[in-house]
């Protein structure tokens, strides 16, 4: 569990970023293409972002060679410009201390690490070309939509706080997450971490790539920042391209995505594999797959099968309730 303590002037000075980060928000990115966790929807989306990152990304691996990241990454900047140019400015004794945390387990260190702690121009010239590579594939295609979507959750917690008060617009942002006593405690964490904010504040940043808990930025003088996953749950897909079906087809698979679509209302595997125009072992087979993710459910009356789409499935699918 997190709790994160808020003193009484800390609860004046929360507020919520205006604008998406592009740092943080591909940095989240990097991070959800090395999880493990929710093969079913991001399997397909890892594998194609890893086949299309170029090698001049590759470099970025170097930098958390235990999972973890510098903190001198940790920046916000509302353009990637910005961004970027906050990472350069770290202090050099900063991001001595940071690569050394990193690399204390022991290992290689890559010759271009070693060149970084030593403020080489050349290391540095390495990592702006390497994050540079990545946003171009993994965020540029998406960023309209990152954009979109940040709007949209602004809107709704602009909203509650005006409706409802801080309280509730906090809780808004972590279902199963509550504000007692002066602590926003968010379970499902695996180890009890207290943060306190010390007068500090607190900055909200939805991330649309992440799926796991909250992302904490915490460093001496500054706000505290939460990057918390929000979103429709699923990859983005660009703009312009499709529709909501080819991006699902990217996810599940066209035979499969076309199956759920098709299940808006309860079909027999007969009648799906008519709407599909496949064989009825075929439209099985698939329905087999979905109802193992449950995203539908399947029901036999006599001597026929009925399939029908989960709440999930539904949501999945596009539907809004």
């Amino acid at each position: 569990m997190l709790r994160i303590h808020f003193t009484p002037d800390d609860l004046t000075r929360v507020r919520f970023a205006p604008r998406p980060s592009p740092v943080p928000e591909l940095h989240a990115a990097l991070m959800m293409l090395g999880a493990p966790h929710e093969e079913l929807f991001f399997g397909r989306w890892r594998g194609r972002l890893s086949r299309a990152l170029p090698a001049t990304a590759g470099p970025l691996a170097d930098l958390v060679p235990g999972g973890a990241a510098p903190y001198f990454l940790d920046v916000l900047g509302g353009t990637r410009e910005e961004g970027f140019a906050l990472i350069r400015a770290s202090r050099p004794e900063f991001v001595r201390s940071e690569l050394e945390r990193v690399y204390a387990g022991g290992g290689p260190v890559p010759p271009w690490i070693r060149a970084l702690h030593g403020g080489e121009a050349g290391a540095w010239r390495t990592l702006d070309h390497a994050q540079r590579a990545a946003y171009e594939t993994v965020l540029a295609p998406v960023w309209p939509l990152v954009q979109d979507l940040h709007r949209g959750e602004f809107t709704r917690h602009a909203l509650t706080l005006a409706e409802r008060g801080l309280g509730a617009a906090l809780t808004a942002s972590a279902p199963g997450s509550r504000l007692r006593d002066g602590v926003w405690e968010w379970p499902g964490v695996p180890a009890v971490r207290d943060l306190r904010l010390d007068g500090r504040g607190l900055v909200l940043l939805p991330t649309f790539h992440w799926r796991g808990g909250p992302l904490v930025q915490d460093l001496p003088g500054r706000p505290v920042v939460l990057a918390y996953p929000a979103g429709p749950g699923l990859p983005l897909a660009p703009d312009g391209g499709g529709t909501c079906e080819d991006a699902l087809a990217g996810v599940l698979g066209r035979t499969r995505a076309s199956l759920l679509h098709a299940l808006d209302e309860a079909l027999t595997t007969t009648g799906l594999a008519r709407r599909l125009g496949v064989s009825n072992a075929t439209a099985s087979a698939h329905a087999q797959a979905l109802r193992a993710a449950g995203l539908i459910t399947t029901t036999r009356t006599g001597r026929s099968v009925h399939h029908e789409r989960t709440p999930l499935g539904a949501l999945v699918a596009g539907d809004r309730p």
